[in-house]
C-alpha cells in the first residue's frame, strides 16, 4: 500500500499541536522521517538534538492549529 506523505505530515502537525507547551514547543514522539520532512518544510526546528521537544516556527504554529481544527474539530451546530 502506498501512503501519502503530505497527509501523514498534516496529521502529525495536528497531533503535535496537542502536546503544545511553553507556547511553541511540542513533544517529538513521532517517526524521525516525518519530523525531518516537517523541518524541511520549515514548520519545526531541527528535530535532531538532545531536546525532547521541537519548536514550531511561526508558520508551523499557525498551520498546526489550522490542521488540528480541520482534521479533528467538531462541527458546531
Amino acid at each position: 500500500m502506498q501512503l501519502d506523505d503530505d497527509k501523514i505530515d498534516d496529521a502529525t502537525m495536528a497531533l503535535l499541536r496537542l502536546t503544545l507547551h511553553d507556547e511553541r514547543r511540542a513533544w517529538k514522539g513521532f517517526d524521525w522521517d516525518v519530523l525531518a520532512r516537517l523541518h524541511e518544510k520549515g514548520w519545526i526546528s531541527d528535530p535532531v538534538s538532545k531536546a525532547r521537544s521541537i519548536v514550531f516556527t511561526d508558520e508551523g504554529l499557525q498551520r498546526s492549529e489550522q490542521l488540528l481544527l480541520e482534521l479533528f474539530g467538531k462541527d458546531q451546530a
